[in-house]
Formats: C-alpha cells, sequence, structure tokens
C-alpha cells in the first residue's frame, strides 16, 4: 500500500484510509519522509493495534526512505530517527536511500534548484545505512531509483548488501534489464507506478489505456489493474499500488488466486516502453552532478521514449 499522494489529504481523511486498507488486509506500508505521510501512518498502526485489528506490530511490514538533503554520512541516523518519530515505531522494517542524489540540507521537500545539487556521497551514505541496520532501527536496507550500474558502485564498499532496490515498474516500463541483474546480486525488486500513475502530477497512461492489457483483461473478465498488477507479481516483484478507494483497495488485493497464460505474458512483451519519472530536477549542465538524463539513469534509461 503506497502511502504518497499530491496533494497530500490531512491527517482525518488519511488515518481512516489507512485503517480501512488494514481492515481489508494490506500489511506492507510503504512511506518516505518526502511524502509528509508518516505521522498519519504511524497514528493509523497505533490506532488499529488498539482496535485489535493488529494481533501486534509483527504483524506489519513499514518501509520508509531517506530523502535527498538527508543523504550526508551525519544526516542518515537523525533522519531515520525523525521518521520514527513521526510512525510512532521502535524500527522500520525496511530503510531505503530514496535516490542516488544529495542536495544541500536546508532544502526541504522538493524545492531545490540546480545550485542545490551536490555530489552522491554512495560510499558514506550507504556506511551510514549499515550502522542504522546494526542499531537495529530498521530490520533491512536498500535503495530506490538505482540504476545497475549504481548497485555495482554501492556493492564496492558494501558489508551489508542491499535487499531491495524499489523502482518504476511496470507492463509499459518493464525494466527487463534491472530486473535480472538484481536477481543475479540477489536482490529483491519492488515495483513502485505499477499502474503508470496516470492522474498524478506525472506519469503516463501507458499501462491502463493499453489495448493488449485491456484486451487480457476482457478475455479473463478482470480489471486491468488486475491484469498489470498480477503481471509484476508473475515477474517476482513485489507491487506498490496506492488507491484511498475503498473498493479498488479490495480488488488490487484480489489478484493471488488466478495466474497469466503463456500467451498472455507474451502479449505483454510487446507493449511500447515508455518510461515515466524522468527525474530532470537532478539534471544540470552546469552544476551536476548528473549532466544528462543518461548520467542519471545510466543503461537503465536506453529505451525512454
Amino acid at each position: 500500500m503506497g502511502t504518497v499522494a499530491v496533494p497530500l489529504p490531512p491527517s482525518e481523511i488519511l488515518v481512516p484510509v489507512f485503517i480501512n486498507a488494514i481492515e481489508i488486509g494490506y500489511r506492507h506500508f510503504d512511506s518516505a519522509s518526502l511524502y509528509g505521510s508518516e505521522e498519519s501512518l504511524g497514528q493509523a498502526v497505533a490506532e488499529a493495534l488498539d482496535r485489535g485489528l493488529l494481533s501486534s506490530r509483527e504483524d506489519l511490514f513499514i518501509t520508509s526512505k531517506l530523502w535527498c538533503p538527508d543523504a550526508h554520512h551525519d544526516l542518515v541516523l537523525p533522519a531515520l530517527k525523525k521518521s520514527l518519530q513521526r510512525l510512532r515505531l521502535e524500527y522500520v522494517d525496511l530503510y531505503l536511500i530514496h535516490m542516488p542524489a544529495r542536495v544541500k540540507q536546508e532544502v526541504e521537500g522538493l524545492n531545490f534548484s540546480e545550485e542545490d545539487l551536490l555530489p552522491f556521497d554512495i560510499k558514506g551514505t550507504w556506511e551510514a545505512m549499515e550502522e542504522c541496520s546494526r542499531l537495529g532501527l530498521c530490520k533491512s536496507i536498500g535503495v530506490s531509483n538505482f540504476s545497475s550500474k549504481k548497485i555495482s558502485q554501492l556493492l564496492e564498499h558494501a558489508t551489508i548488501s542491499p535487499t531491495v532496490n524499489q523502482v518504476e515498474m511496470n507492463a509499459a516500463w518493464q525494466q527487463k534489464k534491472l530486473l535480472e541483474f538484481c536477481k543475479e546480486k540477489g536482490i529483491h525488486v519492488s515495483a513502485w507506478s505499477p499502474l503508470g500513475a496516470n492522474g498524478a502530477c506525472w506519469g503516463t497512461l501507458a499501462v491502463m489505456e493499453s489495448p493488449i492489457l485491456k484486451q487480457i483483461a476482457a478475455a479473463k473478465v478482470k480489471s486491468v489493474a488486475q491484469i498489470a498488477l498480477r503481471w509484476i507479481h508473475e515477474q517476482g516483484a513485489s507491487v506498490i499500488v496506492k488507491s484511498f478507494n475503498k473498493e479498488r483497495m479490495k480488488l488490487n488485493l484480489q489478484i493471488f488466486d488466478w495466474e497469466l497464460s503463456t500467451e498472455d505474458t507474451e502479449k505483454i512483451k510487446n507493449i511500447p516502453q515508455r518510461k515515466g519519472y524522468l527525474g530532470e530536477m537532478f539534471i544540470s549542465k552546469d552544476y551536476g552532478p548528473y549532466k544528462s538524463l543518461e548520467e542519471f539513469w545510466d543503461d537503465d534509461i536506453d529505451n525512454y521514449q
């Protein structure tokens, strides 16, 4: 269950949404300091425990992420402690570096300019992530939006390997090369934007309007969203899907008691590929450190349109 929304609803709306999700059966909640949803999620978890909807904290898997102003060696641990305070938790199950990027520490949210961009200290930041793990403040550590090349660079220094790489992945951006690379390295892939994020401030209709997915959905008497989510599940990746609509939340969970056929999977391979999120805010020809999209995404951007 994703917890990001633009604009973010107030807590009096978010908390009941998250409690509804727990009642329906969601157990993994994906959050981040950037999203502004940690406090509402923490309140929902506390209320769910009080009401007996969960037997214990261990019933849930909570993810949070380190945002770019805190991607400095000495700021990682304080940033995680702040997230834990907002979440009202003693630990998160998974803590991720949100982006392979760093900005000046006074920056708030997405409000930064080219002059605020700094070289990404992959070695120092990961060392601090490992310290968070050793302290027991997160059960696992990983990355998000990292290319194969950047993961390879991280592994040169790591004593604890990342357990997860959370990336944009859907039927219209299938990430075949990255998925295979992560499997070889024993890194689990988690898919954000599984439905293309249509209706967000960025994204694509290439998933939900795909004629191929619509054809498969009609034949199987399923929704296009269910076909798209099932396809990701069958690739061995986990799905981070976000809907605040109770009925769609239920439908998005109904993907585990049926399968796509080999013919279906072959058809999905033919869907034109288009990356929805380019991350252009991290690109600067004058200030760097990434002067092009190719430098930011490396070989994983080869097929973007």
